[in-house]
């Protein structure tokens, strides 16, 4: 199997994009691999803290092994960990790749940890591929009215290059019109001339999207032909499936068997996968 590396490299090159998806519960992980798999998909799966805490680390990362050795190009991210203490206990598990997100300190304290996961990751595992995060990306993983996004949030593309020059992260996430979450009473769109400053100062590092929960797809479209070879999902994946699960318990509410009502859950959240794994051009790709 090809490493997560090596795709990066194959999606920047071809202008395609990795898709990222959040999980908490084994089914709604196997939604994800399986929707990947019959489309011959790479796909990444991540946990914040706090879905790590509620499954587990070492648990989560077993999980993905156990995937891993059927042959699956499914990687596992410690997603948004904002610690030291996060990062580390994510690595020691034995993840494949982890975001350390310092973005809401100071740019000179997000360098220095960032440079300090950078590393053990490098120290533990002979490289395992750290993400950094650079720009104030607002909102939360849920949905929500309105978000307030200013320009000032931004991720500026000189200090996006020293950034890189300083850390030697291997992945970039940036803000660029971007939030956490999915908004109901204002629309969301990129700024694709920002995108397209920062891929210029940083050429062939792979960028990536986060909060693409509820951005147009041809937006999406436009940001991965300008150099985002990497978008994430959680939102609408966490509505997908609560939705059918809160469909299902509500027509049957005598049901008790688990896998009776989470299966139709898992379906649903399956289609939604697959929608956005075509979206983001990465069919075909292992």
């Amino acid at each position: 199997m090809k490493t997560l590396k090596q795709y990066f490299r194959e999606a920047v090159a071809g202008r395609w994009a990795i898709g990222h998806f959040n999980f908490s519960t084994g089914d709604q992980l196997r939604a994800i691999v399986e929707a990947a798999a019959e489309l011959k998909s790479p796909v990444m799966v991540g946990t914040s803290e706090g879905e790590a805490r509620f499954i587990g680390y070492t648990q989560a990362a077993a999980l993905v092994k156990s995937y891993q050795q059927e042959g699956h190009a499914v990687f596992i991210n410690a997603d948004h960990h904002k610690s030291w203490e996060s990062a580390k206990t994510a690595m020691d598990a034995a993840y494949d790749t982890v975001l350390i997100d310092a973005s809401k300190l100071p740019i000179e304290e997000n360098i220095k940890l960032t440079k300090k996961v950078v590393a053990y990751a490098q120290s533990v595992n002979m490289g395992i591929p750290v993400e950094g995060e650079l720009g104030y990306l607002k909102g939360s993983s849920e949905v929500q009215t309105k978000v307030e996004i200013s320009t000032a949030d931004y991720t500026k593309p000189e200090e996006a290059k020293d950034f890189v020059a300083q850390t030697r992260v291997d992945r970039l996430a940036i803000v660029f019109g971007n939030i956490h979450g999915i908004v109901t009473e204002q629309e969301e769109h990129l700024d694709i001339d920002t995108l397209k400053k920062i891929t210029e100062v940083l050429p062939g590092m792979p960028l990536v999207l986060h909060g693409a929960s509820g951005l147009l797809a041809e937006e999406i479209k436009m940001a991965i032909q300008n150099g985002i070879a990497n978008v994430h999902i959680n939102t609408e994946l966490r509505v997908a499936y609560h939705d059918m699960l809160h469909k299902e318990l509500e027509e049957k509410p005598k049901e008790t068997t688990p896998y009776k009502y989470l299966g139709p859950a898992l379906e649903e959240a399956k289609k939604m996968v697959k929608a956005k794994l075509e979206l983001f051009g990465s069919v075909g790709k292992i």
